[in-house]
C-alpha cells in the first residue's frame, strides 16, 4: 500500500516508518524535509493546498504538538496545530482517494482523570487545558464530516495514553531519575495504577487496521495490564541493579503533610500528591475486540523493561 504519514520525525512517527517501511510505500508530510531512511519523499504541508501529494491508500496523521508539562506553551499553539493541522489534513482525506484515515488523539481528549475504575470510549469527554481540548476540537471536527465519509472509508480516531519505547523517556524518566539516585519513594502506601503504551504494541495495533475490515470509530488504546508506581519503581530498581527503597508511610499523614505543604507553598502539596497518586487506567476491550485478539503482543512488564534498558544505552 501507499502511505502518507504525517509527523513523521517525531518518536512515534520514526518508530511507525522503521515498522511499516518493511512492507508498505511510505511518504511523510513535516515541516521539515530531510532524507529519512524508508519514506521515499516528503513534502510540506504546503504542499497539500499545491496538489503535490501522490495517491496514496491510507493516511496516518501524527502531527501534533504534545502535551507542555512546563506550561510555557500559548493555548492558540495547541489549536493551530492539534486542530488546524487535522483539520487540513482530515479535508484532504475526504478529497483523496484514500480508503483509511488514522488520526491520533489522546485519552487527555476524553479525561485528565479517571472517574471510576477504569476509562472507556462511552465516557462523556471533559478534557481539561488546550491540550486535551485541542484534541477534543479535532475529533469533533473528523465527526462532524461524517456525512461526507464516502463508501469505502474508514476513519479511526485512536487514543492513547502515554507512549513509552527506546528513544522516548517520557514521564518515566523523572521517576526513574528519583530512583538511580538512590532516593526513597514516599508514597508506598498509595497503591495506584496506570496504564501506559508500549511502542511495540501501537505499531501492532496500526498493522491491523491497515491490513483488517475494522468497522471505523473511536478507540482507547493501552497495554493490557495496568501497573502501580510501586511496581514501576520495583521494575526501574530491577534494571539499576538495585534494591527498592518503597517507604510506606502512613497516607493520612503524608496526605496532612501536603494540606500544610499547599499552604506553605512546599513541594509535596495537595495537588501534586494527588498527581502522583491518581488512577489512570485505561480499557483497550474495544480495540482487541476490532481485531480479533485477546491480549496484546507484548506485556505491560515487558515493554516498560524494554524502554528502561534503553535510558542507559
Amino acid at each position: 500500500m501507499n502511505i502518507l504519514i504525517t509527523g513523521i520525525h517525531g518518536f512515534v512517527g520514526s518508530n511507525l516508518v522503521a515498522d511499516l517501511a518493511k512492507e508498505h510505500v511510505l511518504y511523510g508530510v513535516d515541516i521539515v524535509t530531510p532524507l529519512k531512511k524508508g519514506i521515499v519523499k516528503t513534502f510540506l504541508w504546503d504542499d497539500i493546498d499545491k496538489g503535490k501529494i501522490p495517491s496514496v491508500d491510507v493516511i496516518i496523521h501524527l502531527a501534533g504538538k504534545a502535551h507542555d508539562t512546563k506550561n510555557t506553551a500559548q493555548a492558540q499553539e495547541y489549536f493551530d496545530i492539534n486542530t488546524g493541522l487535522t483539520q487540513k489534513i482530515f479535508d484532504f482525506f475526504l478529497a483523496s482517494g484514500a480508503r483509511k484515515f488514522i488520526f491520533f488523539s489522546s485519552v487527555k481528549a476524553a479525561a485528565d482523570f479517571v472517574a471510576g475504575d477504569v476509562l472507556t470510549e462511552e465516557v462523556i469527554p471533559a478534557p481539561i487545558g488546550p491540550y486535551g481540548e485541542s484534541k477534543i476540537a479535532a475529533e469533533e471536527y473528523i465527526l462532524s464530516k461524517k456525512a461526507q465519509w464516502r463508501e469505502g472509508k474508514e476513519v479511526y480516531i485512536l487514543r492513547p495514553c502515554m507512549i513509552h519505547g527506546p528513544g522516548n523517556k517520557g514521564n518515566l524518566n523523572l521517576l526513574y531519575n528519583v530512583v538511580k539516585k538512590g532516593l526513597p519513594w514516599p508514597l508506598g502506601d498509595f497503591e495506584n495504577r496506570r496504564t501506559f503504551t508500549s511502542i511495540d504494541n501501537l505499531c501492532y495495533v496500526i498493522h491491523g487496521l491497515i491490513g483488517q475490515d475494522v468497522l471505523s470509530g473511536i478507540y482507547h488504546m493501552a497495554d493490557d495490564e495496568a501497573l502501580s508506581t510501586n511496581e514501576l519503581i520495583t521494575l526501574m530498581c530491577e534494571t539499576l541493579g538495585k534494591k527498592p527503597r518503597i517507604w510506606k508511610i502512613n497516607r493520612g499523614f503524608m496526605t496532612g503533610c501536603a494540606r500544610l505543604g499547599s499552604v506553605l507553598h512546599l513541594p509535596l502539596n495537595l495537588e501534586r500528591l494527588q498527581k502522583l497518586t491518581e488512577n489512570y487506567v485505561v480499557s483497550n476491550a474495544k480495540i482487541k475486540k476490532a481485531l480479533g485478539i485477546s491480549q496484546m503482543p507484548v506485556c505491560a512488564q515487558e515493554g516498560i523493561r524494554k524502554t528502561l534498558k534503553s535510558f542507559s544505552e
